[in-house]
């Protein structure tokens, strides 16, 4: 839960990256919803694609709407290292 009072936090995967910077990401408990990237995460220029794992956080008076507010960490093989070993 978050330490906002009028907002939910839940994780979910982002599903469809739209050309106008919106994002339907599918939710831990089976909803869609239309998001966009909270405005820290474009400060510092974060990145995010379909396959991310994010935290969204919804306002409690509509839950079809949200905001990105965390895009958590990728476990990427670095396969320049296994050929290497």
């Amino acid at each position: 839960m978050s330490t906002k009072k009028n907002f939910v936090t839940i994780d979910g995967v982002v599903t469809i990256a739209y050309p106008n910077a919106m994002f339907l990401v599918h939710l831990d408990n089976n909803i869609d919803v239309l998001t966009v990237i909270s405005g820290k995460m474009r400060c510092r220029s974060i990145r995010v694609v379909p396959g991310d794992r994010v935290r969204v956080e919804l306002p409690v008076y509509d839950l079809s709407k949200g905001r990105i507010i965390y895009r958590h960490p990728v476990k990427r093989k670095n396969d320049a290292t296994d050929e290497a070993h």
